[in-house]
């Protein structure tokens, strides 16, 4: 595939100053597929502001005259085995473009971290059959699934039992409780679609500077003076959808069986509603190799929105 574009066209890379056009951008594709914008203008700013992320090598600008018609980033995490693309445009030579530039830079990364090739995963609305079929023919491959679950809250909502022997940790305001926090996150998912383990530098700066988080959305069960599981919230879903979001839940193997899940789930359930606050919301790759779905089924989520992972393998340059 070569992507030849207009003459008129210009390409830069991005930066913090370029967050409403891209709030305006991906809100226009999102309302066109799914009927609602999906974005806010802090989800704009912090992708364009993510630790890690390069913009003058790893993100494009596309602009037709004045105006933004195209946006592409590739980002690594880790030992950067695994990349993610965010393409957004409606004009389909951009779209190439795009993506030629970040298979370029995917393969980059390949050869500056030594592997022979990395995974490059994009996610998709699953109702845009169309742009999969594309993606299809760019070499990408279904991954999985992601559903989007919310449960609502019509009123007050009964705080849970503590499990027998657990102590519950709210907030994590020290580095002590961070570190022991980013531990668990890392065994927990451990193989995990998707999933890359980040050293605590790595993560914790990804933390602070991420505007719908701090340290007391951070929560942490501990078990026989162990911390065994973590549940990390957010605000990012408050401002279009008036919901709590718990971003991530996990559970060490070991503790697992014992009701941990269940609980973390009843209780941010409880303090949403305290809060005032519409509903609930996750996410869950619907081919976890834990029961997570089947978990926050039986507490009565719902699934609202599905988004399905497309996947090529990049070979090193």
């Amino acid at each position: 595939m070569t992507a030849v574009l207009p003459a008129s066209y210009t390409v830069r890379p991005p930066s913090k100053e370029d967050a409403q056009a891209l709030l305006e951008l991906v809100s226009d594709y999102n309302t066109s597929v799914v009927g609602f914008a999906d974005y806010t203008l802090e989800d704009a700013e912090d992708e364009l502001t993510e630790p890690g992320f390069t913009a003058e090598t790893d993100g494009w600008l596309v602009f037709d005259g004045d105006r933004l018609v195209g946006y592409g980033s590739v980002f690594g995490k880790g030992d950067h085995r695994q990349l993610d693309l965010d393409v957004v445009t409606a004009d389909l030579a951009v779209e190439t473009y795009l993506l030629e530039c970040i298979l370029r830079r995917s393969a980059e990364f390949a050869a500056a971290y030594g592997h022979s090739s990395v995974q490059l995963d994009g996610g998709n609305y699953q109702v845009d059959a169309a742009r999969r079929d594309r993606f299809a023919g760019y070499g990408f491959e279904p991954g999985t699934t992601f559903h989007r679950m919310r449960i609502d809250h019509a009123g007050p909502v009964a705080v849970p039992e503590v499990p027998a022997g657990v102590t519950v940790r709210r907030g994590a305001p020290d580095e002590s409780s961070q570190r022991a926090g980013h531990a668990v996150l890392n065994a927990s998912f451990e193989g995990q679609f998707g999933f890359t383990p980040r050293s605590f530098e790595e993560w914790h700066a990804a933390q602070e500077n991420f505007s719908a988080f701090d340290w007391s959305q951070l929560t942490l069960l501990e078990l026989d003076g162990e911390v065994v599981a973590i549940r990390s919230c957010t605000s990012q879903f408050v401002g279009d959808e008036d919901c709590g979001y718990i971003g991530r839940l996990g559970v060490l193997e070991k503790a697992r069986g014992k009701g941990l899940a269940k609980f973390l789930l009843r209780d941010q359930f409880a303090l949403d509603a305290a809060a005032g606050r519409a509903g609930t919301i996750l996410h869950v790759d619907t081919n976890n190799p834990t029961p997570a779905l089947g978990v926050y089924l039986s507490v009565g989520m719902q699934p609202t929105l599905v988004m399905e992972v497309l996947r090529r393998e990049v070979t090193a340059a």
